[in-house]
């Protein structure tokens, strides 16, 4: 089957100091470094994300085939149970960004960028997800990303970038031997329509995370296990 890919790199920058320093705690020390890093970004950023509208071709036990590419995951599968068209994505603060030449012993800069850059591949995903909503009139998307679930492995970036063909090219993106991704502030996985919302942090048990977006439902947890055998 045909698969439509569609490149945003127009996605509009417009970074604000205040919000950086409430990310980082308001530090007061921070104040100057984050000005000049904010000025830098909004500058010369340009964050990017390539999505493929494809369609589920069959729903396995423990796996799904998404035009003609096997992803192993019983989450995926019970998620993906009754939708047929997802989008798969890859989304990045891009390369202009990530080149920016800041001093290797400027902690305090170094520091501020990465937040920065965080925030950029934020808002290019939230970029993408309204997008998506608006233009195949969606009222509510989730996502699954490889590696964020022990149910499905990071190894299957292989998988979902073979869907979208080169990448590194559209977006500049490279996956690396181990499966991560370059720049390192870049994201990927499946999005799909939804009627529930969905994270993946309310199936992961660990206490200690920085990135978690939802709680532990470990009831939420026993009740995928139970679809995934039935």
């Amino acid at each position: 089957m045909d698969i439509t890919i569609e490149v945003l790199d127009n996605i509009p920058v417009a970074l604000d100091p205040a919000d950086i320093m409430r990310q980082l705690r308001n530090r007061p020390a921070m104040e100057e470094s984050v000005n000049e890093m904010v000025a830098l970004a909004n500058q010369v950023a340009r964050p990017k994300a390539v999505y493929a509208l494809a369609y589920v071709d069959e729903h396995g036990d423990d796996s799904v085939v998404i035009n003609g590419v096997r992803f192993t995951s019983q989450v995926l599968r019970v998620n993906l149970d009754k939708v047929h068209r997802v989008f798969p994505y890859v989304a990045t603060c891009g390369r202009e960004i990530d080149a920016a030449p800041i001093p290797a012993d400027d902690m305090l800069k170094s520091f501020c960028m990465d937040t920065i850059k965080r925030t950029l591949v934020a808002s290019a995903r939230l970029y993408m997800d309204s997008y998506l909503k608006n233009t195949y009139a969606i009222s509510q998307t989730s996502r699954m990303s490889p590696g964020s679930l022990e149910d499905w492995p990071i190894t299957q970036q292989k998988e979902l970038f073979s869907l979208l063909g080169n990448v590194e090219e559209m977006i500049g993106v490279q996956l690396t031997p181990s499966f991560l991704m370059v720049p390192v502030k870049s994201v990927s996985g499946i999005c799909f329509p939804t009627e529930v919302r969905f994270e993946s942090c309310m199936l992961c048990p660990r206490e200690v995370c920085e990135g978690r977006r939802a709680p532990f439902d470990a009831a939420r947890l026993r009740a995928y296990k139970e679809q995934a055998v039935t």
